[in-house]
């Protein structure tokens, strides 16, 4: 979220009025264009108003929104509210009486980061996490015309020029973009030049039972160990808005933090009969799965953490590895019996036939981002790649390695390493994938042909259990039994601020 404030003030003084509230974080400010109000949007659910000069509260909050409120703002003769929520939604207010002014507006498929008025008060533009830009008639609350697309990644900050004509937005994908606010259509190329990543945090899990968060930048612990599980911790990641991290345990359990204060949230996920080996978000963050030695998959409603459906059934020996497609639709899951199995998401219904090929267990399991391929790492020491479609072996190489052998043909496997495979993920350009192994190095493969890219990666003193790619592609993190980073066993990477 984006959040710049402008006082009239050349200091802070102590009789300056301070604003409290409960213990929820606030997202976005707003002051009233006569100065004398602000309002403020929060975690938890509300808008609310407050008194400039005293900074007492100005009624009761505003209450509405099913979600965070991420922003706010008032229209430009201060009658008015408009906010904007994680619920999707955007909402009107009378700033003087604090009632919602007719219906939600509805027509975002995610979170909405941005709204604000149109310098005439009649138009409202919003922003969203559905990489969409919206543009609303702020008396009827209808949406006008269609949605403006082109940004290929969260909406994050949106507004009006100020004559109104042109409404600008800047986006995760790096670009700001310019549009005609009568028609919609774009004006000009993409405003490209930022090449700042979206990286900060660091998650890892570990065997002395707690879960760590870590700043990627200086490499120091941000906060308190999260403590509460009474067993090794295998498997940890953040959910797709970085708000929550997941975590697998020796104890059988599935947790859910609070990432911004490393608070449980809820009580433990319980139904697993055996250590859990591997968890992961949805990509909308709404469900959870999980890989169990007791031989099942399990999916988990990542708000009330009751069980989705029954337990996915098919392995024979147990679950080392799950995650979800990219598309949320399907569910892929890496086993001791040596096998890789793809799930229907929606029914728990296996998609096919196992793929099989490894000859020992399959530690580690990842969609490519296009979700068209599979990555699988195995004790056999060998990297596997499979369409995600068919099952079939998405390519190999010749025995004497000078070819490569396409589908319906038997491939190879991408050889290299000297021990077990630990873990592989790919890019997030689907170009590289990446591997760690017990021989102590990580190792660097080009998706498309199968070849190393380099020579090894050396420098940890004992196995490499866990790896992965920054958002941006630039860095890999690698955690390790030799006690770097507190010996992870488990780490994710923050892929949202």
């Amino acid at each position: 979220m984006q959040l710049a404030i402008t006082f009239s003030m050349s200091e802070v003084k102590e009789s300056t009025p301070h604003l409290y509230l409960m213990n929820s974080s606030v997202l976005s400010v707003a002051i009233s264009p006569d100065g004398k109000r602000i309002v403020s949007g929060s975690d938890d659910r509300t808008v609310r108003i407050w008194d400039a000069e005293t900074g007492s509260p100005v009624g009761i909050p505003l209450q509405g929104h099913d979600d965070s409120v991420a922003s706010v703002g008032f229209s430009p003769d201060g009658k008015r509210i408009v906010s904007g929520s994680d619920d999707g939604t955007v909402r009107i207010w009378d700033a003087e009486t604090g009632s919602a002014v007719g219906q939600p507006l509805q027509g975002h498929d995610d979170s909405v980061q941005s709204v604000g008025f149109s310098p005439d008060g009649k138009r409202i533009v919003s922003g969203s996490g559905d990489r969409t830009v919206r543009i609303w008639d702020a008396e009827t609350g209808s949406p006008v015309g269609q949605s403006l697309q082109g940004h290929v990644d969260w909406v994050l900050s949106v507004g009006f020029s100020p004559d109104g004509k042109r409404i600008v937005s800047g986006s995760d994908d790096r670009t700001v973009r310019i549009w005609d606010a009568g028609t919609g259509s774009p004006v000009g190329q993409p405003l490209q030049g930022h090449d700042d990543s979206v990286w900060s945090r660091i998650v890892s899990g570990s065997d002395d039972r707690t879960v760590r968060i870590w700043d990627a930048e200086t490499g120091s612990p941000v906060g308190q160990p999260l403590q509460g599980h009474d067993g090794w911790v295998w498997s940890v990641g953040f959910s797709p808005d970085g708000k929550r991290i997941v975590s697998g345990s020796d104890d059988r359990t599935v947790r859910i933090w609070d990432a911004e204060t490393g608070s449980p949230v809820g009580q433990p996920l319980q139904g697993h009969d055996d250590s859990v080996w591997s968890v992961g978000f949805s990509p909308d963050g709404k469900r959870i799965v999980s890989g169990s030695d007791d031989r099942t998959v399990r999916i988990w409603d990542a708000e009330t953490g009751s069980p989705v459906g029954q337990p996915l059934q098919g392995h024979y020996d147990s679950v080392w590895s799950v995650g979800f497609s990219p598309d949320g639709k399907r569910i892929v899951s890496g086993s001791c019996d040596r096998t890789v199995r793809i799930w229907d998401a929606e029914t728990g219904s296996p998609v096919g036939q196992s793929l099989q090929g490894h000859d020992d267990w399959v530690q580690s399991v990842g969609f490519s981002p296009d979700g068209k391929r599979i990555v699988s790492g195995s004790s056999d020491r060998t990297v596997r790649i499979w369409d995600a479609e068919t099952g079939s072996p998405s390519f190999g190489f010749s025995p004497d390695g000078q070819r490569i052998v396409w589908p319906g043909s038997r491939g190879q496997p991408l050889q290299g390493h000297d021990d077990l495979v630990w873990s592989v993920g790919f890019s997030p350009d689907g170009k590289r994938i990446v591997s760690g192994s017990d021989d102590w190095t990580v190792r660097i493969w080009d998706a498309e042909t199968g070849s190393p890219v380099g020579q090894p990666l050396q420098g940890h003193d004992d196995w490499v259990q866990s790896v992965g790619f920054s958002p941006d592609g630039k860095r890999i993190v690698s955690g390790s039994d030799d006690r770097t980073m507190e010996r992870e066993l488990s780490l994710a990477l923050l892929i949202r601020q």
